[in-house]
């Protein structure tokens, strides 16, 4: 049995998300809080120390921000719930965060996500982690590059990669053919290539082009 604390700034969004986790087989949801003068406040100190904490944060100006920096301080996996792209917030997850969802995570993502978090997985939303991965590869190879294919430049090479003339990828992309006859020629000159297929095997080089 997994051990989940709630954590948001909101009374109303902690119950929320209490209520979406507590009915699920492999946790169990903990209180944030125990009566330190009680005479039981060390059983209930250890019953509260969780396996893992799922915090909603509404910005980085949120109170509970502190509540996840002090969780991932004490090697606590937290599953992050963030308003916005989760690029902004992949700064999180040099911090100790291992998950971060949107805001809008459907209660079986949220479970399924404390229960990676719990195993020592990361984890990203797919639609995610496929924007921070294309932002890497552009990063990536805009360095590599003498000079940087535009977004354009770049779909007109993968749609030549696959063989297309190029009346054919002007037809893809709603472009003129002459627009696309410069295209290509910018990219060749860009690459330093001397023909198309010579641009098509530095753009697998360069990771423009996947295969």
């Amino acid at each position: 049995m997994i051990r989940v604390q709630v954590r948001a700034s909101s009374a109303v969004v902690r119950a929320g998300l209490q209520s979406l986790l507590q009915n699920h087989p492999s946790l169990r949801v903990i209180r944030s809080e125990w009566n330190r003068d009680d005479a039981a406040a060390d059983e209930q100190a250890e019953e509260v120390q969780p396996d893992v904490v799922v915090a909603e944060l509404e910005d980085r100006d949120d109170d509970a921000l502190a509540d996840v920096r002090e969780a991932a301080a004490d090697a606590i996996p937290v599953v992050l719930l963030v308003p916005g792209s989760a690029t902004e917030w992949a700064d999180m997850l040099r911090q100790g965060v291992r998950a971060i969802l949107p805001a809008n995570a459907t209660g079986s993502q949220i479970a399924a996500a404390t229960e990676a978090a719990a195993a020592g997985l990361i984890v990203l939303h797919p639609a995610e982690a496929e924007a921070m991965l294309q932002t890497q590869t552009t990063t990536e190879t805009s360095a590599r590059l003498p000079e940087a294919l535009t977004s354009r430049e770049m779909d007109v090479l993968r749609l030549v990669a696959e063989g297309l003339s190029n009346k054919e990828v002007a037809s893809r992309l709603s472009l003129s053919e002459h627009t696309i006859k410069f295209h290509v020629a910018s990219v060749m000159g860009k690459l330093g290539a001397a023909s198309r297929t010579e641009a098509v095997m530095l753009g697998i080089r360069h990771g423009i082009v996947l295969i």
